[in-house]
Formats: C-alpha cells, structure tokens, sequence
C-alpha cells in the first residue's frame, strides 16, 4: 500500500482575505489541497462556514475569521491572537478588494472613495504591519498581493478603484524592498479579467462564461507561496502563470 506524499505546503499556514468567494476562495481551496492549514478571513459567516465545509471535505483544516477590513483594530488583534495560537504565519495573501462606482471623478460621493481606499489599500497596510512580525518568524514568509492592470492604464470613470491599485503597488513594492534581507518574499499577482462578482459589476452585459474562472489562478498562486519561491518585488501576471 503507497501513502500518498504530503502537500507542497504541508504543515504551513496561510491566512487568506476575502476568502468566501471568487479568487480568495479558489486559493483558499489550493492551499487547504497542498496541505496548509488555512485562516480565512471575511465579512460574512455563511461564506466562511462554506468555505470551511469545502476544505473538509477535501481533509483540510481551517481558522474561520469573520472580520470587516475596514476595522484596523481588528486586524491588530488578528495579529496577536495568530501569534498565541501559532506563533508564526507562512503565507499572506491579500485579496479583498471593492470596486466601488464606476463614474466621473466628480461624482464619485466621498464615502465611496474613502471605502475603497480604505479597504484596497489602508487594509492591506493594516496587515502587513499587524502580520509582518509574525511572516518573519516563518522559515520563508510568503505575501501575495492582488492588483489590477488597472494600475498601469488612464481609463475614464474608474478613477478610484485604479488609484487604490496604484497605490497598494507602490505599498507593497516598498514593502518588499524593506523584507528584501530576510527570509519574507512579497509579490503581486494579477489574475486579469475572471468570472468574479466584481467584474459582472462592472461589466453587467458582459457573459461571464467568456472569462477565465478564478480556480485558474489555483496554481500560480500556490507557487508564489512555496517556500521554494525565490522571486520578491514582483508584479506577476496570471496569464503567465497560467502557461
């Protein structure tokens, strides 16, 4: 009788955002496959408790952490409840994101900016300050971020869903630069269009069978979570990955 091999992240653990649906829950499944033991943060219970009931299923095990991004308190206890329980953390990936309106810059309400800054970019600063102590206590911390090619085009009524990309970039390429002599490696990974809830928000004639599913992007983002990756600063793009 053969025993099957362990995971290629056996006895790791990855804390992933927005992990109820889209590409945090397809990643959430490809880590909890390759045998990492998963927290899975998002807003709402139900989408969290289903998540949970997939990795079950698949023999995995999961922290469930129902939490709002935009509470920073929060993420700040997050941090030192993960350092009591575990001590370290193997894997970030920040994938929680909103799309807010797409609409003249003038006419986007100040409250709809502020949320979108505010979850796109303040809470991913957030947690690299609450969890970068403990991603440097792992033998090889792994950060992956989600970004837009958004970030990298003028594009008219997106004004601040492009802003908040732009400006989580330049966040976690600094981010990357000042881990660069230790043991953490940061990078961005762009899934391009998927077949998301966000993107039929933004495209609500557009069928969604014509784009990529976010299960796709399972690979590409699992080897930038290996402890053999190597790369650091990077801006990936999924179709690359998915080659």
């Amino acid at each position: 009788m053969t025993t099957a091999s362990p995971g290629r992240l056996a006895g790791r653990l990855a804390l992933v955002t927005g992990a109820s649906r889209g590409l945090g829950a397809a990643a959430a499944l490809a880590f909890a496959r390759e045998g990492a033991h998963c927290v899975l943060v998002a807003r709402t219970v139900g989408g969290l408790e289903e998540q949970d009931d997939k990795i079950k299923a698949l023999g995995g095990s999961a922290t469930l952490v129902p939490l709002d991004l935009t509470d920073g308190p929060g993420i700040d206890r997050l941090g030192a409840a993960l350092y009591e329980r575990f001590g370290k953390l193997d894997v970030l990936l920040g994938n929680a994101a909103i799309l807010g309106t797409l609409s003249p810059i003038g006419h986007v309400e100040p409250d709809t900016f502020d949320k979108v800054m505010a979850i796109n970019v303040t809470a991913n600063w957030r947690l690299i300050r609450s969890l970068d102590p403990l991603l440097r206590r792992s033998d090889s911390g792994r950060a992956i971020f989600v970004t837009s090619g958004i970030a990298h085009k003028t594009v008219p009524y997106w004004s601040a869903y492009a802003a908040s990309k732009a400006a989580l970039e330049v966040l976690v390429g600094t981010y990357a630069a000042e881990v660069a002599h230790t043991a953490v490696r940061v990078n961005l990974y762009n899934p391009g269009p998927m077949r998301t809830a966000m993107r039929a928000q933004a495209f609500p004639g557009e069928d969604p069978e014509t784009q990529t599913p976010p299960a796709a992007h399972a690979e590409g983002l699992v080897q930038l979570a290996l402890p053999s990756c190597t790369m650091t600063g990077q801006w990936v793009a999924g179709d690359a990955a998915l080659t």
